[in-house]
């Protein structure tokens, strides 16, 4: 027959679904009663939040881990934790696991760009691919509220669930996803103003529960509007690669991208040209339809360099792995993203 310290014990090393920490250590297990003859044990649990889904995991295991030990039958009741116990271990657990804006290691890329349909979230999509192939753990958040497209990019059918009060991204090709394209249905459009933008980036860096990650990329919207400024300001260490093509329009339009990353004092990383000329099958004969020049009359004109030119076509399309917008390692264009993938690793050391 179990004891009420074996009971404590037992029960004690659980840990408290929100606050991640061990029940005994929360003061967690308030009461136990043992009825000897009926082989019963009840206890009372405090927990951070009840009602939840939390809550009936937490009991499944209790129950399970008493009747393992030998109880017959396991009555629990459930109270909440004291608010000053929540905060105190809340504070604890911040200041141990400061999130991405507050002493993480992680690295932040920007993909901007002037203007749209210049391929930034093509760029962004496979360089972050390119750097998951290198072995590094890799985040990618789709900053393009308005124009999100990374899940359809990467073939992503799943959403994200949630665990405790945060988000766990979607991973595809080593890669950890977070896009409004997640929270919205059928494809509806976002009629919201800046502040609420600022908001929904707030809670891609602080309710999503990212892990230990080396790089985070972020697929800004194109231009100088709200979303972007408030990556800007929210921030400050982050390093910046602006996506062009060669026509010269697009470059002069990029050029805002890039002095606005500038002014507030992030770093660029450097360009990259997209669209740079068609390849022909047939011959190999490559041809310039947007022009040339564009590339590196920006870079030039921001003090940067070019981290590599990408030629106009399209991935070869797997029906059994679809992600229409994802270069192969074997395909040239693939090659080319993990030549740049190598550079970008080496500039940020």
């Amino acid at each position: 027959m179990l004891t009420e310290a074996q009971v404590r014990e037992l029960i004690g090393e659980l840990q408290e679904p929100f606050l991640h920490k061990a029940l005994k250590d929360l003061d967690g297990i308030l009461e136990v009663k043992i009825k000897e003859e009926k082989n019963h044990v009840s206890v009372k649990v405090a927990i951070a939040k009840t009602g939840t889904a939390e809550q009936l995991q937490l009991q499944t295991q209790i129950v399970n881990t008493l009747k393992e030990a030998g109880a017959q039958t396991v009555g629990i009741r459930f109270g909440e934790l004291p608010k000053e116990v929540i905060e105190k271990f809340r504070a604890n657990e911040q200041e141990e696991n400061p999130g991405l804006l507050n002493g993480s290691k992680t690295k932040f890329i920007a993909i901007a760009s002037g203007k749209g349909g210049v391929g930034k979230s093509t760029v962004s999509v496979n360089l972050a691919v390119a750097l998951a192939r290198l072995g590094k753990k890799v985040g990618l958040i789709d900053a393009d509220i308005y124009g999100f497209s990374v899940p359809d990019m990467m073939g992503i059918t799943k959403r994200p669930v949630v665990r405790g009060e945060k988000i766990l991204p979607v991973e595809r090709f080593g890669v950890k996803v977070i896009s409004m394209g997640f929270f919205v249905e059928d494809n509806a459009p976002i009629i919201w103003r800046g502040p609420m933008l600022g908001k929904m980036l707030n809670s891609f860096f602080n309710e999503v529960e990212w892990g230990d990650l080396d790089y985070l990329l972020l697929d800004l919207p194109p231009g100088t509007g709200d979303v972007a400024l408030d990556v800007h300001s929210m921030l400050p260490a982050c390093k910046e690669i602006i996506v062009t093509t060669p026509h010269p329009t697009a470059a002069f339009v990029a050029a805002r991208a890039g002095a606005m990353a500038l002014r507030t004092e992030h770093e660029l990383l450097g360009i990259i040209e997209n669209m740079a000329y068609f390849e022909s099958k047939v011959t190999g004969e490559k041809e310039y339809v947007f022009g040339q020049g564009g590339g590196e009359k920006l870079a030039e004109e921001l003090k940067t360099e070019i981290l590599g030119k990408l030629p106009l076509g399209q991935p070869d399309w797997n029906d059994d792995d679809f992600a229409p917008s994802i270069y192969q390692l074997d395909h040239k264009t693939g090659q080319i993203y993990q030549e740049i993938a190598q550079k970008v690793a080496k500039l940020l050391g």
